[in-house]
């Protein structure tokens, strides 16, 4: 027995073993007693053992969870992307119809209530069944869409309705893996700070749908011409498969892909049965929706909508509805006031009278320029608007430019303010239709202390000698109205001008005795709203080219369209009916081929650079002005020569684009004679004498020497009484004797002929003898004045002069 003592069994199994012993034990060749068992040889080798790969698998789920925290926390929800949030305005005629859209970007953002919930059904139908139940990402979609991504075999996607939007409204389209990983991050966040709605809202309003189309409300516009609101189900559905391949899917430019679209839009709507948000009965009732051309006109600003759009925006900003910028930033839905068809009219009208009469082996037709501008007198609402012949070509809208002089269409303004501040002349007598002026050319202005220095031409240096104010005006003579403008008060004037609607920062409307001559360059958009003011009674509003806007499916407020008395009754009226008498007989007559009761007033530019017709029926205000520019250099040029005539005058072209686009405008509505109200102390009088006057002719108008006439005799006349031409009652007219006061070749007690009354009954005051007879019309200095002597050359040009034509 040894002398070790013996150990228990865990102290020899836990001692030091001999190094001398064998390692292997019985049995077991290369083994160990007691050892874990055999060795790993072979093959085995290269395999991972099940410690190793669970200790792999607990790390990478440890590493993919501190990134998805340290991603979720790096990754921010950032700003919209700049294409996201550019919008265009949309701008729509009074009747809904899109007129125009401005800017690159077609997009129109809606709310979702605005979208039919059929619609929007549709496109979770197409896009994302269980996009309210399910969550914000999909990841076996983006894991196949990386694996795709990362091979090369394409660039599909599995991504939930928020993740696109992501896309469209936060990112970007490229596809990487960094995008996709930002994407995963930002729309778990989104889920979670933002409702379903909010975000489906985005979706709809980001998506694109082809035919540059952003957006479901520029979608349903640009295949269907119509609101989203308008959407049936069938149409949203085919809106809704256009989101998987909109430029593939669109059956009009792609015809022969007709059948793959069927095939998604079924798809679609089968998709909605089996959700339950569509019942079978009305799926067998739907029939393909096929989409409407494409309209490529509608998205540009080529035509008169560039001009349109221009008008539209100085309106806003200069009425400070809308700030400059705020507008450039787009997303407005503007309905104009603009009457569709009133505006093809006023189109048709201008091309039909001057565009198709344009030669281009004439070098004075290429300086041609027109511009009109129509307004409702009763609601002061723009209906028509004329700005050139194409906004792409001629950037300048001729309808709202204000340098151009407006001559002679700015006289009813003088008379105006002589009726409204009740004036007299130098001697003391009221200023009427009657009231006798000496039209002598070159007839020095008289002020309280004697001669002013100014003594205006008149059209050819005519002389009319003592003639009334209707004749005056009929025939446009400058000697009178500046006399007139100086008895008034020039500072008068101008305000009454103002109060009518000409703005106050008018270039050159200077309270001076010229003002009557019409020296200022208001718009013709400007006169229409003042002559619209006299169509009116001499109530004025804020005159407009919107009629409600709207962004994001919110409306904005407008200003409240005050209407304002500016100038009495009896000023406006009695201004109307004077203003007859220029169509009825005198450089108006053009007019007449409107078919209605008018009154209007011509105009020429100093060196007849543009001319004029401003004139309106109890309906309808138009202003007309044919102005020359050089095409190249924009410098204005006379007109002399353009359409083959001598010269070009308010009452040729002006006056018949105004007959015309009036007659087509009012096709179909009842002819209404002027309300005139001449006397205020007798306007039940004056009411059945207009009722009781000839058809076509200013009812209860002022006829200069009309036997019997009640309404507008001089003052202190009788009934019945002859006006002869002098002083009111016969007497001197600026110091004339009552014999020297007669219209040349008029005998003594021969009455004046009144306006529209006929050849023979009665000579016209000047006659034969050297005033305006049956010869050539013009304007004042430069084109307008009436008549001018027998036997003259009716185009005669008028001498040039440094005073203004009519």
């Amino acid at each position: 027995m040894s002398d070790e003592p013996q150990k228990h069994g865990w102290e020899q199994r836990w001692a030091p073993r001999d190094p001398s012993a064998s390692h292997s034990a019985p049995g077991r060749p290369g083994g160990k007693a007691g050892g874990p068992g055999r060795p790993r040889t072979g093959w085995r080798r290269a395999l991972p053992t099940w410690r190793t790969v669970i200790g792999g698998l607990l790390i990478f789920v440890l590493v993919l969870m501190g990134g998805f925290v340290v991603g979720y926390k790096l990754v921010h929800i950032p700003p919209a992307n700049a294409a996201a949030t550019a919008q265009s305005n949309v701008y729509l005629y009074a009747d809904g119809t899109q007129l125009a859209r401005d800017g690159e970007v077609n997009r129109e953002n809606v709310r979702l209530s605005q979208v039919p919930k059929t619609v929007r059904l549709a496109v979770l139908a197409a896009e994302d069944r269980g996009f309210f139940n399910e969550p914000a990402v999909d990841p076996q979609g983006m894991v196949r869409a990386a694996w795709n991504t990362l091979t090369g075999k394409g660039t599909q996607g599995g991504s939930t309705i928020t993740q696109q939007y992501v896309k469209n409204y936060y990112l970007g389209q490229e596809q990487t893996i960094v995008r996709k990983t930002k994407e995963f991050f930002i729309a778990i966040k989104l889920n979670r700070e933002a409702t379903k709605g909010q975000i489906l809202r985005g979706y709809l309003n980001t998506s694109y749908f082809g035919r540059n189309a952003y957006g479901i409300q520029s979608a349903a516009q640009a295949y269907y011409g119509k609101d989203v609101e308008e959407l049936n189900t069938a149409e949203g559905a085919y809106l809704a498969s256009l989101l998987n391949a909109p430029s593939e899917f669109d059956v009009v430019v792609h015809p022969e892909n007709k059948s793959a679209a069927l095939a998604r839009w079924n798809y679609v709507l089968d998709g909605m049965v089996k959700e339950d948000w569509l019942s079978p009965a009305d799926r067998r009732t739907m029939k393909f929706p096929m989409p409407g051309k494409i309209r490529h006109a509608s998205m540009g600003l080529a035509g008169q909508r560039g001009y349109i759009v221009q008008a539209v925006e100085e309106h806003l900003t200069g009425n400070k509805i809308i700030d400059e910028k705020t507008l450039a930033a787009g997303g407005y839905r503007i309905t104009t006031t603009l009457d569709r068809e009133k505006q093809d009219a006023l189109t048709a009208a201008v091309e039909q009278q001057v565009i198709s009469q344009l030669d281009a082996d004439r070098k004075a037709d290429r300086n041609v320029r027109v511009g009109g501008a129509s307004i409702d007198p009763g609601t002061g609402k723009v209906v028509a608007m004329y700005g050139g012949v194409d906004y792409t070509k001629q950037y300048v809208n001729n309808a709202t430019r204000r340098d151009y002089q407006v001559g002679s269409t700015f006289k009813p303004f003088v008379f105006a303010a002589a009726v409204e501040h009740g004036s007299e002349t130098q001697y003391g007598e009221p200023i009427t239709p009657f009231t006798v002026y000496d039209g002598d050319n070159e007839h020095m202005v008289e002020g309280p202390d004697g001669d002013t220095g100014y003594a205006p031409s008149n059209e050819d240096d005519t002389d009319y000698g003592p003639i009334s104010v209707q004749t005056a005006t009929d025939y446009s003579v400058n000697a009178v109205y500046a006399q007139m403008a100086q008895d008034v008060g020039p500072g008068t004037v101008r305000e009454t001008a103002i109060a009518l609607g000409l703005p106050e920062s008018t270039p050159d409307l200077t309270a001076t005795p010229s003002i009557a001559l019409g020296p200022a360059t208001a718009s013709v958009l400007d006169m229409a709203k003042a002559y619209a003011t006299l169509a009116n009674h001499g109530r004025h509003g804020m005159y407009t080219l919107v009629d409600k806007i709207t962004k994001n499916g919110a409306e904005v407020r407008l200003p409240k369209q005050d209407v304002t008395q500016v100038i009495s009754r009896r000023a406006a009226d009695t201004t109307t009916s004077m203003l007859r008498g220029v169509v009825n007989d005198g450089t108006g007559t053009a007019a007449q081929s409107a078919g209605r009761p008018a009154a209007g007033k011509t105009g020429t530019a100093e060196e007849d650079k543009a001319a004029w017709f401003a004139g309106y029926t109890p309906d309808l205000t138009t202003v007309v002005a044919v102005m020359g520019a050089d095409p190249v250099t924009a410098a204005q040029q006379p007109l002399y020569g353009a359409l083959g005539q001598r010269r070009i005058n308010g009452g040729g072209a002006p006056a018949e684009i105004w007959g015309r686009f009036t007659a087509a405008a009012l096709r179909g509505s009842e002819a209404r004679d002027f309300d005139l109200r001449l006397d205020e102390d007798s306007e039940e009088e004056s009411s059945d004498q207009q009722q009781a006057g000839p058809p076509g002719k200013a009812s209860g108008s002022p006829r200069p020497g009309s036997q019997g006439a009640t309404e507008g005799r001089a003052p202190g006349q009788s009934p019945g009484q002859t006006p002869v031409a002098g002083g009111a009652n016969g007497g001197p007219a600026h110091g004339r004797t009552p014999e020297q006061g007669r219209p040349t070749g008029q005998t003594t007690g021969q009455s004046q002929r009144s306006p529209g009354q006929s050849d023979g009954s009665a000579a016209r005051s000047g006659g034969t003898g050297g005033g305006p007879a049956d010869g050539g019309r013009g304007d004042g200095a430069n084109g307008e004045g009436g008549t001018g002597a027998a036997g003259r050359d009716p185009d005669a040009r008028g001498s040039l002069t440094d005073t203004l034509g009519p």
